[in-house]
């Protein structure tokens, strides 16, 4: 299968599978959203990998899968070893940043996620040191650095927490995973 074609089935999988994960929470009245990340709770401390699968409304969903999406379309063209390495460190460092240091509540959505590859891509460009990824990097900069307000608390009922530790580990995967 060529790159392309690889990767566009796996945005369209993870497209379909976070859409049906929402169907199934709307269906189950929100049930799933026990599986989300609770701040400083052993018993939720697996739950940084299933809670950016997760999503309070449809709306909530569908603010968070086009970027998502773009982003990590945009994260593969490093190829799929950083790609993964970028994914796992923005699910990770995201994750645990949440748990050890977020306002308790339960925390879900993929906009960790988002903020993970929107880290890595404006970063990684500079450290590659590569035209191509230099004007990703720039592009995503000018079209979507507003989203670094995202990262202050400015609302009770958005996880700034997991928009900022999902950030930083997409910073982290680009310093040392973007050559």
């Amino acid at each position: 299968m060529k790159p392309f074609s690889l990767q566009i089935r796996i945005l369209l999988t993870l497209g379909a599978l976070l859409i049906a994960i929402e169907v199934a929470n709307l269906l189950t009245g929100n049930a799933l959203n026990h599986f989300g990340v609770v701040p400083r709770s052993i018993s939720h401390l697996p739950f940084i990998f299933t809670a950016p699968f997760l999503h309070g409304t449809p709306t909530h969903l569908m603010a968070n899968l086009v970027p998502l999406l773009l982003f990590m379309w945009l994260t593969m063209q490093w190829g799929m070893r950083t790609f993964l390495i970028a994914t796992i460190s923005a699910l990770l460092i995201g994750g645990i940043g949440v748990w050890l240091f977020g306002r308790t509540a339960t925390h879900i959505g993929a906009s960790g996620m988002v903020y993970g590859y929107f880290g890595f891509l404006v970063l990684a460009g500079f450290r590659s040191k590569k035209i191509r990824y230099l004007l990703i990097s720039l592009l995503v900069a000018a079209l979507y650095g507003t989203m670094l307000v995202g990262i202050l608390p400015t609302s009770k009922f958005i996880s700034f927490e997991y928009h900022l530790f999902g950030f930083v580990g997409g910073l982290i995967a680009a310093w040392y995973w973007a050559r």
